[in-house]
Parts: C-alpha cells; structure tokens; sequence
C-alpha cells in the first residue's frame, strides 16, 4: 500500500470542490425532468384564447393532460408545435 501525503490546504481545496460537485449533482436532482404549464400559462406564452387552447387540443394539435378540470401542457409539446408550424423565409435579397 502506498502512502500519498499533501499539505493541508490542499486538501481542504480538495474536499471543497468535492462537496461542490456533489451539490450541484443533488441539486440537479431535484429539478422536474419536465416543465408542464397550465391553460393560463400557454394562452400567456402563445397569446391566444382559451378558445384557440381548446381548438388545439379537440383537433390533436397538441397533446395534454387534465387532472379534474384543470389541463396541463407539457413546454417541449408546445415548443414541437411551434416547430412543426414554423415557416421559413423564402426571399432570398440581395445585400448591397
């Protein structure tokens, strides 16, 4: 067996960055793996109307969950909508 030894502020450094990476890893844990956001917050983030939230989800446009009456949207649904309806320019000007 071999013995390392190194100067005490070296190894209280050490030990630091140790337990810094273990937060972080613990706090990253307790992070939701996936942000839902309810009917308000999706009428909020794409400015339209209730109406709109429900012609969206009566024609498959996106995909929910409702818990009693209240519905849930997940952000990466929302965010693959935007990108299936995303049109890209098509002029092509010249740069003088």
């Amino acid at each position: 067996m071999e013995v390392i030894t190194i100067q005490s502020e070296a190894y209280q450094d050490l030990i630091g960055k140790i337990e810094a990476i273990n937060f972080r890893l613990t706090q990253k844990e307790k992070q939701p793996k996936e942000q839902w956001l309810d009917n308000k917050e999706l009428m909020d983030l794409l400015k339209i109307s209730k109406r709109t939230c429900q012609h969206y989800r009566d024609n498959g446009l996106i995909s929910f969950s409702q818990v009693g009456s209240k519905i849930y949207y997940k952000l990466s649904d929302v965010e693959e909508l935007m990108k299936k309806h995303y049109i890209k320019s098509r002029t092509t000007k010249k740069v003088v």
